[in-house]
């Protein structure tokens, strides 16, 4: 297997990966990857074929197989805090949730009377408060079905999972993509893919967001924008970007990145410690060894 391509900046970048860590191909093949999320019980994968139309699964003891058929082209997935799997929908604009096996709830489809553009990513807080970006991704051609969208705005939701409440926090995003807290979640970090750039917020008590700022650019050579986006249990921020994976302390300065052999949009922390960094390439899933822990997402 070959080693790492890092670009190093900040030399606190040698004690998240390793300079002779390995980049392994995990399954190759695929037509569009994205949304990973590791199920750390089971200690399996979940990720998103968007073009294949299928949700896969892979495990080290179990390998590649599906999770679910025509998956309405999912994107972004996590686990609620009942370990319930949450989806974002591109075809059919919708946040879902995995009740069992074979039932499907949906979870939100509308803002104000008016289809939802195509929900991208999502995360959960530890109150089981949803949160998901809606850029208009899906509704064009590349990795969409192409449609009029009926909103005018690319907006950041929370989703009130007691009651189904969605409350629109943020509408000034060209498209925003990537979303993240921090580790005392007092903070939501949520990217900007066409603008290149991170905004960080402060979480107010009910839940709305506040203060609004720039916490870093992104930038370099190699194909991508800001896309798929997580702290490790350090504070240390990831995000899929141009050339690769960019690594931004807590304090906003760039460590450095791993540079990836083909374009990736989104990742997560696996294995049964978490230091297992799964990227979904846009045909191929990577995994690379971290000496620091990802956090589980329940």
């Amino acid at each position: 297997m070959p080693t790492v391509d890092l670009d190093m900046r900040d030399k606190r970048l040698n004690r998240i990966i390793p300079a002779d860590a390995d980049i392994e191909i995990i399954s190759a093949g695929h037509r569009f990857l994205e949304g990973p999320a590791w199920h750390c019980y089971e200690n399996h994968l979940r990720f998103s074929d968007i073009l294949g139309n299928a949700t896969l699964q892979w495990s080290e003891a179990d390998g590649l197989s599906v999770y679910r058929s025509n998956s309405h082209m999912a994107n972004g997935n996590t686990y609620d805090r009942e370990g319930r799997l949450l989806s974002c929908h591109h075809a059919s604009s919708r946040v879902t949730r995995m009740d069992d096996e074979q039932t499907m709830t949906v979870l939100a489809s509308h803002y104000e009377d008016k289809e939802l553009n195509s929900p991208n990513d999502i995360v959960v807080k530890s109150d089981g408060a949803i949160y998901f970006t809606d850029p208009p991704y899906g509704r064009e051609s590349k990795v969409g079905i192409p449609r009029a969208r009926e909103l005018e705005f690319n907006g950041v939701y929370r989703l009130e999972p007691s009651d189904s409440t969605l409350t629109l926090l943020a509408a000034d995003f060209n498209r925003p993509n990537g979303l993240c807290f921090s580790l005392d979640e007092t903070r939501l970090y949520i990217n900007d893919t066409p603008e290149s750039l991170i905004r960080v917020f402060d979480v107010e008590g009910d839940g709305s967001l506040a203060n609004g700022r720039l916490f870093a650019k992104t930038g370099g050579d190699g194909p991508g924008g800001p896309d798929g986006m997580k702290i490790d249990s350090e504070g240390n921020l990831y995000c899929c970007a141009a050339g690769g994976l960019h690594i931004f302390g807590a304090d906003g300065q760039l460590l450095g990145r791993l540079r990836t052999p083909m374009q990736v949009t989104n990742f997560t922390f696996g294995d049964e410690d978490l230091c297992g960094i799964y990227l979904t390439g846009i045909t191929t899933l990577y995994r690379v060894r971290a000496r620091i822990a990802g956090i589980p997402l329940f």
